[in-house]
This record gives structure tokens, C-alpha cells and sequence, in this order.
């Protein structure tokens, strides 16, 4: 693999989803997407061979990169030697309990297996994110942004909107990275914004989105049975929040789990 002249004889690990990103222009934009400023503190998960980090640190005043994979010391120390305001973390973002500084926005480009439960962390922590811009496949940007009642719509769609707005900013194909995966990517923008839920409301939403989401294909009555104290106090927290008995809870939106929330008094 060849970077800035250089080459490098990497290694890919399959087992941490490794893809990267060579083309500067395509690095360049998905900084700009990502609406970083000389003002920011941005947080990179998955620093790869730097070549997004150094795009990054081009932009931000500070770029603290977390990189699972210790192979890739040897590079990242020839890619971001010139790049005073970098500080690489060789840990698992997941388990890292170093302090993240705020405010700060998130970049990634990330694997599939690691997106959801890496999005739920910074959007349920204690501490979180101005803004999470990831590169992501595309069927899961899709399903990020997607519309109450469609096909793509699913528990992570309505917990993201319970605190966020997310809109896909571009494609990216895959003969872009290398090695090239078997499906195309997109960048998306999670925007953090105060909907005005309080973060009882949010907890009890999210509760009711992930019994909902579990039995997709049941009606919302027998999905929520668990979580309200069994079917006719589902039926009854239903009906008070304006809903038909017969709704199913992949067409609901996030204000809709909410509604449903304050008709069961769980806030």
C-alpha cells in the first residue's frame, strides 16, 4: 500500500473489519462533511494506516486517534510524524476509560460488526459528542437515516433520533479503499441536538424501542408486554397515548416511543 510516496507492506486484519482510504480529496471532504474546525477536539476511532487522521489533524486544533491494532505503530509513526496535534491511543475504544476532552465531535471510519454498539456509547454516555460523523456500509447508513414504517427502519433508527438528527452526506464507492470491501460505503452525520426529553424519558424510550424492535413482526401490544407488566397494560398505555391497538412498532418514530412513555408513566 503506498501513502504519500511511501509504501508499506500491511498486513490486513479481517478480524478488526480493515479497509482504508488513500484518495486525499476524499479524505479532505469527509473532514469537511464532518464540519471540523480549528476550534475542534475531534475523537477518531480506528486510525487505520492515519491517512483520515491526518485530513483530521489538517482541519481540528487536536485529533486523539484510537487504534486497536499494534501492528500498526510502524506506520502510523511514518504517516502522522508531521502532525504535532495527533495523539495516538493503541486501545480498544470500547474498553478505554481514558477521559475524552469536551466538547469534541467524533470521525470514523467504521466496520460493521463494531457501528452500533460504538454510536450507542457516545450517544448514551455520560459524556457526548457535538456531532458523530461516520463511514459506515451503505445498507447501514440507510438504515440510520431511514423513515418510520420502511423496510430499512429499525431500533437503532428511532434511538438515535431519541437525541439526534442524522442525514447520509455522501457515498463512497468501494473501489475507494483497499483492500476494496464487498459493498459500497456512505458517510453519515449524527447531529446531537436537546429535543427536549428528559434523560428519563430517553432511558424509558430506548427500553421500549428494543421490546418493540424484538418482535418486529408481532403487534405492539404483545412486543411491550414485558416491559409494561404484561398485554392489557400494553394495550391500555396504547390506547391513552392515541394509538390503534392494532399498530406494530416499526411505525412508530422516536416522538411516538416517547408518547408512549408518558402514557405509561415510566418517566
Amino acid at each position: 500500500m503506498i501513502i504519500d510516496g511511501n509504501y508499506f507492506n500491511i498486513q490486513f486484519n479481517k478480524k478488526f473489519g480493515q479497509n482504508f482510504i488513500t484518495d486525499k480529496n476524499l479524505l479532505a471532504a469527509i473532514a469537511a462533511d464532518a464540519g471540523v474546525t480549528k476550534d475542534d477536539v475531534v475523537l477518531e476511532i480506528g486510525a487505520g494506516a492515519g491517512t483520515l487522521t491526518a485530513a483530521l489533524a489538517d482541519r481540528a486544533k487536536e485529533v486523539i486517534a484510537y487504534e486497536i491494532d499494534e501492528n500498526l505503530r510502524s506506520v502510523l509513526s511514518v504517516t502522522l510524524q508531521n502532525k504535532a496535534n495527533v495523539t495516538v491511543v493503541y486501545e480498544d475504544f470500547m474498553r478505554s476509560t481514558r477521559p475524552i476532552p469536551s466538547p469534541f465531535k467524533v470521525v470514523a471510519n467504521l466496520p460493521y460488526y463494531v457501528t452500533t454498539p460504538i454510536l450507542m456509547r457516545l450517544l448514551e454516555g455520560e459524556v457526548r459528542p457535538e456531532s458523530v460523523t461516520v463511514m459506515v456500509q451503505k445498507e447501514v447508513a440507510e438504515r440510520l437515516v431511514a423513515k418510520p414504517g420502511t423496510e430499512e427502519y429499525g431500533a437503532i433508527t428511532a434511538s438515535v433520533d431519541l437525541v439526534a438528527n442524522a442525514k447520509i452526506t455522501r457515498i463512497v464507492g468501494r473501489q475507494n479503499f483497499t483492500p476494496p470491501p464487498n459493498v459500497d460505503s456512505a458517510v453519515v452525520r449524527v447531529d446531537l441536538t436537546d429535543k427536549g426529553y428528559s434523560e428519563k424519558e430517553i432511558a424509558a424510550a430506548r427500553k421500549l424501542i428494543r421490546a418493540a424492535f424484538n418482535m418486529r413482526r408481532k403487534t405492539l401490544s404483545n412486543a411491550l408486554a414485558g416491559a409494561l407488566g404484561g398485554k392489557d397494560r400494553a394495550a391500555t398505555v396504547i390506547e391513552k397515548a392515541g394509538f390503534s391497538p392494532s399498530v406494530r412498532g416499526e411505525t412508530l418514530s422516536a416522538a411516538d416511543f416517547i408518547r408512549l412513555v408518558k402514557a405509561s408513566e415510566l418517566s
